[in-house]
């Protein structure tokens, strides 16, 4: 007869006094063992350091958000809308979530490096607490611990924990939403269903559609699993949708409402358009590689391979063969179980989140970065702490020992394979997790005939060879700084992108494969700034970039990073800044977003993050200019003022058309290796 793990009992209350509400944070329930709460706080306490350590190495991170924080910790209207400057030319190309913290603690505590990230590593020391509650409410403590180790140190984790793109917020959310499904699920509870979707939908906020792809999973475990009447689980849900759909469109209907000329533009959109964005640039078109405004289909590599491969695989997949493996035995122990019963329901949300999420970052044809594979995290980290348990409660049996051996068997010999990707990185490393990871399964398959010291020396050696991989490369993560667009976790791998891909960024002095056309040694971020910081980048920061962006010396940025302006750029800029709505204009945002933080001022992103969008327009631009609003434009420096006028992919030509009309115009002049054109009246 099948058997699930009981839920644990509700903790008996503790009665007030002295020393009664510290004794239960620090004990936690009577119920648990007396080392379950000290183990979680020692959890949450090594991820808070590994997330915060040296943080301000990383500079700006990715500036084009920093740029957009800078402007909202400036003015409201900006805080709002997601706007890229503070006088609200054009909006980012998301929705603005995520800016929101890193924006209300930049007010408090200014705009530096500090403020932006630290926001991000708490959100991961919280997602990693809200996942270990979620286990918990039906495993063992020490499952619950090792789904919370796993989530802690993929490396993936580590690297978008530490920055500050819209997938930290993101991840956060849809984990506690899952957590608020699965106590909906225990009780069909109207409460917490509704919880669930407020979350979800909020996470729509932060990175439009992706925060959708649980919600088909969460109403199908709910509506199977919920122990209630079909009637009411269905009105229920439908509920629950009013819900979802209100939390995610609240700031959507009021950008509809608020007229174009008294709102920014909305970035990534060719019609001035929240829906566009987010059903075009950021929905269907990253499924099907056709947004307008975008860089087309870039991604060859679409299939059930990608997940695995040459550097995805590294980012997120140490623990996805294992999650696979114990998904299919935990739903196999468990199929004799009640319909409503919670293990189960667990393992179907879980498992259902990993394969929807899986399966559509690996056919997706449009734009897809590494780091998107933070969203899996969760639900493999989930689905191995789960898995684990279920088979050890079933270890006496012979088909739970031998999925148990063969679990931690695959794991090892797959970290044998990611590390010797990185051949010249630690070399000793894949042979040493290759070997304890045989030992231990060999010890597992003989697990009937172990017992005390010897039992849990094997399944102690299990967890050190599972996570001893992605440990590594998570500390690797850590120690180097990363800026640009697009950042990768780990060390560099022996494969990797082919010419005219976005790109890794290499270490100083290392091209990456394809020579001139591969890799790009894509720029530094700007020095950080504020209390507490050097005002120096350390050399080496892992960056996106592409062939021609400026480096670290200074210039105006690339299509993927934003450059260091020289000082004496920045002097001119700043010189009788107060006279201007913008001290410059410049094509694409991250061009522009360089300036802006360097200044402090806004500077006009020409074009938004691709200069794509037709935002401003040439006539548009041509008032502004008139009417002596926009001191510089930026034409790039002395090696690039041709290249850096010119758009990319499809979508408008507005950028070059504006371009075209100041050089025509207006005369340029060198000030610190770059190209400027005073758009003063009577200076053309």
């Amino acid at each position: 007869m099948t058997t699930t793990i009981p839920a644990a009992p509700p903790a008996p209350r503790t009665p007030r006094g002295r020393g009664g509400l510290p004794r239960r944070l620090l004990r936690g329930p009577a119920a648990d063992p007396a080392w379950a709460r000290p183990a979680l706080l020692a959890l949450l306490t090594a991820t808070g350091v590994a997330y915060l350590w040296g943080l301000g190495a990383s500079g700006w991170a990715n500036a084009f958000y920093s740029a957009a924080v800078q402007a909202g910790a400036t003015s409201w209207k900006a805080f709002f809308f997601g706007s890229s400057d503070a006088a609200g030319a054009i909006t980012v190309d998301k929705p603005p979530a995520a800016l929101w913290p890193m924006a209300l603690t930049a007010r408090v505590f200014g705009v530096n490096t500090w403020s932006i990230l630290v926001p991000q590593a708490l959100m991961g020391v919280a997602t990693v607490a809200a996942l270990h509650a979620a286990v918990r409410r039906r495993f063992p403590a020490w499952a619950a611990l090792l789904a919370g180790a796993a989530l802690a140190v993929t490396p993936v984790a580590a690297l978008m924990f530490r920055f500050n793109n819209p997938d930290a917020l993101l991840v956060l959310l849809l984990t506690l939403g899952a957590y608020a499904a699965l106590r909906a699920q225990e009780s069909a509870s109207t409460r917490w269903l509704l919880l669930a979707a407020a979350l979800t939908g909020t996470g729509f906020l932060a990175k439009m559609l992706q925060a959708f792809l649980v919600v088909p999973v969460f109403a199908l475990v709910y509506l199977l699993a919920a122990p209630a009447p079909l009637r009411r689980r269905l009105w229920q849900l439908a509920a629950a949708g009013g819900v979802l759909l209100a939390s995610a469109g609240w700031w959507v209907a009021a950008v509809a409402l608020v007229p174009a000329s008294a709102r920014p533009y909305i970035g990534g959109s060719q019609h001035d358009s929240v829906l566009e964005l987010a059903l075009g640039y950021n929905g269907l078109g990253r499924l099907n590689g056709e947004e307008t405004g975008g860089l087309g289909n870039l991604d060859q590599d679409a299939g059930w391979g990608r997940m695995f491969g040459p550097v995805i695989g590294g980012q997120i997949s140490w623990l996805l063969p294992a999650a696979l493996l114990l998904l299919a035995a935990g739903l196999w122990a468990t199929r004799s179980a009640p319909r409503t019963d919670p293990a189960r329901a667990a393992l179907a949300l879980w498992g259902g989140w990993l394969l929807l999420t899986a399966a559509v970052f690996s056919w997706m044809q449009g734009i897809f970065h590494e780091y998107y594979t933070v969203a899996l995290a969760p639900a493999i980290a989930a689905l191995t702490g789960m898995g684990a348990a279920l088979l050890w409660e079933r270890r006496r049996t012979p088909g739970a020992a031998a999925v148990l051996s063969a679990t931690v068997a695959l794991t090892a010999l797959w970290a044998y394979i990611l590390l010797g990707r990185s051949p010249d990185w630690h070399p000793w490393l894949a042979p040493a997790v290759a070997a304890a990871g045989l030992l231990a399964a060999a010890g597992l398959a003989a697990v009937r005939l172990l017992r005390g010291p010897v039992l849990a020396a094997a399944a102690a050696l299990a967890v050190l060879a599972g996570l001893a991989g992605p440990a590594a490369y998570a500390a690797e993560t850590v120690r180097t700084p990363h800026t640009g667009a697009i950042v990768t976790a780990g060390p560099a791998t022996s494969t990797g992108f082919g010419p005219g891909r976005g790109a890794r960024g290499g270490r100083p002095g290392r091209a990456g494969p394809g020579g001139p056309g591969g890799w790009a040694r894509g720029p530094g971020g700007p020095p950080p700034q504020g209390p507490g910081t050097t005002g120096r980048m350390p050399a080496g920061p892992r960056t996106g970039g592409r062939p021609g962006a400026a480096g670290p010396g200074g210039g105006p940025g690339g299509l993927l990073n934003a450059g260091t302006p020289d000082t004496a750029v920045t002097s001119a800029l700043n010189a009788g800044a107060a006279s201007y709505t913008w001290v410059a204009a410049a094509v694409g945002s991250n061009t522009a977003a360089g300036y802006q933080l360097a200044t402090g001022r806004p500077v006009m992103a020409v074009g938004g993050f691709n200069g794509t969008d037709p935002a401003p327009t040439l006539a548009e631009f041509q008032r502004l200019a008139r009417q002596g609003r926009i001191h510089y434009f930026v034409g790039g420096d002395r090696g690039q003022a041709g290249a850096r006028t010119r758009g990319t992919g499809s979508g408008s030509d507005a950028a070059q058309r504006i371009t075209a009309w100041v050089a025509a115009n207006y005369t340029p002049a060198t000030v610190g290796g770059t190209v400027l054109y005073d758009l003063t009246p009577g200076a053309g």
